[in-house]
């Protein structure tokens, strides 16, 4: 398969340039000073973290790490899925948690090492679906700089070059199952921009008419009501309508009539129908943070306490894709409250 990816220059293939990556040793002190003070935690610039969001992810990322097993995955439905395995594993990053030498490190490197080794050698390509190589590649991206692993460039850049590739050969210019995929739709499209966003944050060279190719896919399935459909502008549904508010706020530079429309449809969604909950949670949380903080902060209040209510007694949540996927995808949910990968900055 041709590459058509470059590095920005003085980017290592094995290290990503700098991006800020907390110490968790700092981390560690913050939230053990917080509980000796009883008061919030500051990370960062931006809103404290409330005592019940870091009690409901410490209580998710115990079930993750406790529950996964020796070779990385886990098992049980969608559990030994790269996409599942590298979202469970952005879940520990976004918390802080050391890769290298804290409390998660094992359950990083493992989670990882299993997405390593599920890349084709040859052409890059993880797992048995865009979908998986979309979010494992995306993890490879917040990974690369923060964990000291130096076949995470290359396996980046593979990654990344395999997307670019199956766009290029795609009708209309997005992506859907397989690389040879000829049709196209938002869910899987949705995961090769993020990744593809990622990796350029990453200091990737991801060019610019790539972006602009899924942005106009993502045009023509956008309704006159500001929501997204599957394959197209009819039927819009709550996650495809989170996914194309993401997608819009991430890769353009400016508010557009079409990103405003996207998001008053957005603002209308009942975060707790459909049967496809976490993945919308997922997205939602980052669309609403990176387009109205006000918005945000207030979406993200009933998020917190949805999850509250139903979180399982041993940390997890329950749902359609498994309690892997949805446990990783509610965490990363709160992520943005930490806003510690480049991914959930603004």
């Amino acid at each position: 398969m041709k590459t058509n990816l470059t590095r920005t220059a003085g980017a290592p293939a094995g290290r990503r340039p700098s991006f800020r990556c907390w110490a968790p040793g700092i981390l560690a002190l913050l939230v053990a000073a917080v509980s000796a003070r009883g008061q919030d935690l500051f990370l960062q610039r931006g809103d404290p973290i409330s005592p019940d969001i870091e009690r409901i992810y410490t209580r998710g990322l115990r079930y993750l790490a406790g529950s996964q097993a020796d070779r990385g995955c886990w098992t049980g439905t969608r559990g030994s899925e790269p996409a599942v395995v590298g979202l469970a594993v952005l879940a520990m990053l976004a918390h802080g948690e050391d890769p290298n030498f804290g409390p998660y490190s094992d359950a990083i490197r493992k989670g990882l090492d299993f997405i390593l080794q599920a890349a084709d050698n040859e052409t890059g390509y993880i797992g048995a679906s865009m979908y998986n190589h979309g979010f494992a590649t995306l993890a490879l991206a917040e990974a690369y700089g923060c964990v000291d692993d130096p076949r995470l460039g290359p396996a980046l850049e593979k990654a990344v070059a395999l997307i670019l590739t199956a766009q290029s050969e795609n009708d209309r210019g997005a992506w859907r199952y397989s690389p040879e995929s000829r049709d196209a739709d938002t869910t899987v499209s949705g995961a090769q921009m993020v990744a593809l966003l990622a990796a350029r944050n990453a200091g990737l060279a991801v060019p610019e008419q790539s972006i602009r190719k899924g942005i106009a896919f993502f045009h023509s399935c956008q309704a006159g009501n500001g929501g997204f459909g599957y394959t197209g502008a009819g039927s819009a549904t709550a996650p495809c309508t989170a996914i194309g508010t993401l997608v819009y706020a991430l890769a353009e530079h400016r508010p557009t009539t079409k990103l405003k429309s996207a998001f008053r449809h957005l603002e209308q969604i009942d975060l707790q129908r459909g049967q496809h909950l976490y993945y919308y949670l997922y997205y939602a949380a980052q669309a609403f943070f990176h387009v109205d903080m006000e918005a945000w902060r207030a979406w993200n209040a009933k998020n917190a306490r949805l999850l509250a209510e139903t979180q399982t007694a041993e940390g997890s949540w329950d749902g359609r894709q498994g309690p892997v996927f949805s446990t990783a995808a509610a965490l990363l949910s709160l992520a943005v409250n930490y806003r510690l990968l480049p991914i959930y900055e603004r």
